[in-house]
């Protein structure tokens, strides 16, 4: 290629203009080609229903996309099909789930974009890329920020929408390090709208997990605590509401001996009250044996028969020793 002094002007303005606004210039969205391999059983023996839970199908999803993985919220459209999810790295991934009936089959139309924060910069690049729940409100969606123990909005729309802190309350910041929102639930419907975030533990009781009231127009925004009884050492990941009012709640247990375990409770979300001591309903626990791994994400929608339709992600975190799993359940009971 020959040297042009015009193209060499030409090529440093544009890289000027990348660089004054660079953030800006990232954060459009990369489709992202997802391969998935079907979960055919979720335990050893073949068994599908476990309580009021059916097993519908899963999927074992992998990506050449550096930053696909490390799912830890998800929320599903009605449709059971059109979703949006966060990683840790703090990106959203958005797209379809292609399924035969309930049995998931794939992902198609997938893109990532960076998590935009104001003033055209990212969430990671302000140090908040560790983003561990999501959840839907009237307007947008909300996410936990772990470390920082923030939580902020985001409109609908574009991922390229930039959102805006909601809550960072000392109470948070008592949560440890690496223990913070977990799990996120905003009631649909509810005046003023209020934004209810469980811990995944208590930095002062290895008994409970704890639970938080917010107000976000209020001041102080923090409206009350609650606590739901911890068992057997298993940590929150994730919650969802469902559209008759219960709150299933994920849960995940680790250790070198045991390994990786998975615990589903429920309960409903009229017991979220100030001074509430809750213990819920366990519908599902797995070790090890079944198709799990370190789950993180649920989300809930109702198939055409109007059965409830429970759908789980995992973090994989962005380990080739791990998998990026999606299984589904139908409650049947």
């Amino acid at each position: 290629m020959l040297y042009s002094a015009g193209v060499s002007r030409a090529v440093i303005a544009g890289l000027l203009l990348l660089w004054a606004g660079g953030a800006q210039a990232q954060v459009a969205p990369i489709e992202v080609n997802a391969t998935a391999i079907p979960v055919d059983r979720f335990e050893p023996g073949g068994a599908r229903r476990f309580g009021p839970l059916e097993f519908r199908g899963g999927l074992v999803l992998s990506s050449p996309a550096a930053d696909f993985g490390g799912i830890s919220g998800l929320v599903i459209q009605p449709d059971g099909a059109n979703f949006r999810a966060i990683t840790d790295k703090g990106m959203w991934l958005a797209g379809r789930i292609e399924a035969e009936g309930d049995r998931p089959t794939g992902i198609s139309g997938a893109l990532m974009a960076p998590i935009q924060a104001a003033k055209d910069r990212t969430l990671a690049r302000d140090g908040r890329g560790d983003v561990e729940s999501l959840a839907r409100t009237a307007t947008g969606y909300v996410v936990g920020i772990e470390r920082q123990q923030e939580v902020w909005s985001f409109p609908a729309g574009p991922l390229t929408a930039p959102g805006k802190r909601l809550i960072a309350d000392p109470a948070l910041m008592g949560l440890g390090n690496n223990q913070g929102p977990e799990a996120l639930l905003a009631p649909p419907g509810a005046t003023p709208a209020p934004i209810i975030v469980i811990g995944e533990e208590s930095p002062s009781d290895p008994g409970v997990l704890p639970g938080f009231l917010f107000d976000p127009g209020a001041k102080p925004a923090l409206t009350g605590r609650f606590t739901i009884t911890r068992v057997d050492e298993f940590s929150a990941t994730d919650a969802a509401i469902s559209d008759d009012g219960q709150v299933y709640l994920l849960e995940r247990r680790y250790d070198a001996l045991r390994g990786v375990a998975l615990r589903l409770r429920r309960f409903p979300l009229s017991e979220i009250r100030e001074g509430a001591a809750i213990t819920g309903e366990t519908l599902l626990q797995a070790n090890r044996a079944a198709s799990i791994d370190n789950m993180e994400a649920i989300a809930l929608h109702r198939n055409a028969a109007g059965e409830l339709i429970l759908t789980l992600m995992s973090d994989d975190n962005f380990s080739p020793l791990q998998r990026t799993l999606l299984l589904r359940f139908a409650v049947v009971e």
